[in-house]
Order: structure tokens, then sequence, then C-alpha cells
């Protein structure tokens, strides 16, 4: 056998096994999220699993999400999207396996499945990269003056209260 020859398997077993599948096929990078609503121009805010405050602003907006939290552990996101007159709607964007990272058992990447992806954040995966909501107009709130009529069920008045009720007929 020709010495190149040997000298290229030598390298390609080499780089398969000490490489890691994700790294290489996937992305290392924080991946961009797309986040749209209607009607536009809604407020967004975006916490991390910490609680932390990531990101505001107005739909619509596309942003880079870290996928690593820390080794072996990935991100989790809350994406809280508002507009006044709308109800609000809460959509929660998680990290999944990365399908390139299971390559690593397949191809002898122990490297690559025990430290490579997992320190560069590859073996991770947003769960979707778009967020898209309708937010729906609120009911307007019934105005009630201090003297009007206001019927409501005995189980929804506080106890606090039920000792200043007036009754109406019998």
């Amino acid at each position: 056998m020709n010495n190149t020859v040997l000298k290229t398997i030598v390298i390609f077993i080499a780089s398969a096994i000490i490489s890691g599948c994700a790294t290489i096929m996937g992305q290392s990078a924080p991946e961009a999220l797309n986040v749209r609503s209607a009607p536009d121009q809604a407020n967004i805010v975006i916490t991390d699993e910490s609680g932390t405050k990531i990101f505001e602003g107005k739909t619509p907006t596309s942003l880079p999400l870290e996928k690593k939290k820390a080794f072996f552990s990935g991100k989790k996101y809350t994406v809280t999207i508002s507009k006044d007159g709308h109800a609000e709607r809460t959509v929660i964007v998680d990290t999944k396996v990365n399908g390139w990272y299971i390559a690593n058992v397949l191809f002898g990447g122990v490297i690559g499945l025990l430290i490579v992806d997992p320190a560069t954040g590859a073996m991770w995966t947003l769960n979707t990269n778009e967020v898209n909501v309708t937010l729906e107009a609120s009911k307007p709130e019934a105005a009630t003056a201090p003297n009007n009529l206001r019927i409501v069920l005995l189980n929804d008045v506080p106890a606090s209260l039920r000792d200043k009720m007036v009754q109406v007929a019998q």
C-alpha cells in the first residue's frame, strides 16, 4: 500500500474519532429566533430559565439566542408578547439535542460526543426558530360607578365584604 494512501486513511480515521459531528455539521454559534405578531409592533420580553431578561423590543424582530447553558445543559427561554388592548401571550422556546450530535455514536467520535459538542454548545438546537402569535383583542371591562347595581354570585364576594351586603328582595 502506498505511504500516501496509508497516511490519508489514518488522518481520515483520526479526524472521525476526535471530531464532533454536531460541531462540524451543525452550528455552535447562537441560532436566530424570528418573532412576529398580529398585530405587529407588540412588545416582546425574552427571559432565560433563570429569569434574566435578555431582550426587550417590538415585533417583528429576529435575534440570536445562545443554545448552551452549561456543559451538557441547554438553554430555555420564555417569550412574552403583549400589546395594549390585547391579551398577553407567552411562548416557551427550549433546546433539544441536535441530530448531528447522535452521529458521534455512529461514527465513533467519542471525543466529540463527550467533550467537543457539549463544550461548544453544538449538541443543542432550538426547538423552533419561529414564534408567530395572534394577539386577541381584550374585552373592555364593564365600568361600574359607585352607586350602580352589580349582580354577582355570593361565592365571588370576598368574606370581608359580606357583612356590608344589602338584601334587595326576598
